[in-house]
C-alpha cells in the first residue's frame, strides 16, 4: 500500500469539495485527509477513489460517497474514547474514520468476504477496531451500551434494540425510508423514555439486512 503525494494531493482536493458543500467538522475533515481512501479500492479503480461518489465494492455492496461519510461522522459528535457501533463494516472506510477520530470503535459486518477483506485491511493500517461478523440490526448486546452508533445502512425502521443499546445521552445516526432513498436521522437518547429525532436531509444506501432490517 503506498500513499503518495498524488493520492495526498487528490485528498486535500476532495477536503475542499467536501467544505464547499457544508461541511465544517474540523476533525472529521482532519480525518478524511489522514486516511487513504485509495486503499479501500482495487488497484484498477484508484482514480475513482477521491471522487466524491459512492463505488461499488462488490457482494452489491458500496464504499460511501465521501460527503456521507463526513455527514453522519460529523452527526456522531465524536469525543476521544467514545465507544461506538458501527452496523455495516462494508469496505472499512468509515470505520478508519472513526478510528482515527479517537473512537473505540465495533464494527459488525453480515457478508463474510467484505468482513474478511476489511479486518485484514484496517489491521494492515494498523487502525484499532474491533470486528464482528453478524446481524447488526440486533447490534452487539453482550457489548452495550455505547457512546455512540452508526448504521451505513437504510433500514425500514429505527430498531428498538440498537436505542436499548445506547447510554442516556447517546447518540444514533441511522437513514430510515425504503429500499430507494433515505432519511438520515439523528437520535438523542436524553432517558429511557425520551429520544429526541432530527431530520437531516435525504440520502441513498443499500438496503440494511438482517432480522431488524429488510432480511
Amino acid at each position: 500500500m503506498i500513499d503518495d503525494y498524488r493520492a495526498k494531493g487528490l485528498r486535500k482536493k476532495l477536503v475542499r469539495t467536501l467544505q464547499e458543500k457544508g461541511i465544517k467538522d474540523e476533525a472529521v475533515l482532519k480525518a478524511i485527509l489522514d486516511i487513504p481512501r485509495h486503499f479501500f479500492f482495487d488497484d484498477i479503480f484508484l482514480d475513482h477513489a477521491y471522487e466524491d461518489k459512492a463505488f461499488p465494492i462488490g457482494n452489491e455492496q458500496t464504499i460511501s460517497q465521501p460527503y456521507t461519510v463526513a455527514v453522519q461522522s460529523s452527526l456522531l459528535s465524536i469525543k476521544p474514547g467514545d465507544k461506538v457501533l458501527e452496523i455495516g463494516t462494508g469496505s472499512g472506510y468509515q470505520a478508519a474514520i472513526l478510528s482515527k477520530l479517537g473512537a473505540e470503535v465495533y464494527s459488525v459486518e453480515v457478508i463474510k468476504p467484505l468482513f474478511m477483506k476489511a479486518r485484514m485491511l484496517l489491521t494492515d493500517m494498523r487502525l484499532h477496531a474491533k470486528m464482528f461478523l453478524g446481524d447488526g440490526s440486533k447490534g452487539l448486546p453482550n457489548l452495550a451500551p455505547f457512546d455512540k452508533i452508526i448504521v451505513t445502512a437504510g433500514g425500514p425502521k429505527v430498531p428498538e434494540l440498537l436505542i436499548d443499546q445506547l447510554k442516556t445521552g447517546g447518540i444514533l445516526v441511522i437513514p430510515v425510508g425504503d429500499k430507494q432513498v433515505q432519511r438520515m436521522l439523528r437520535i438523542i437518547k436524553k432517558s429511557d423514555k425520551e429520544l429526541i429525532t432530527e431530520d437531516h436531509g435525504t440520502f441513498r444506501f443499500v438496503p440494511l439486512t438482517g432480522g431488524d432490517g429488510w432480511r
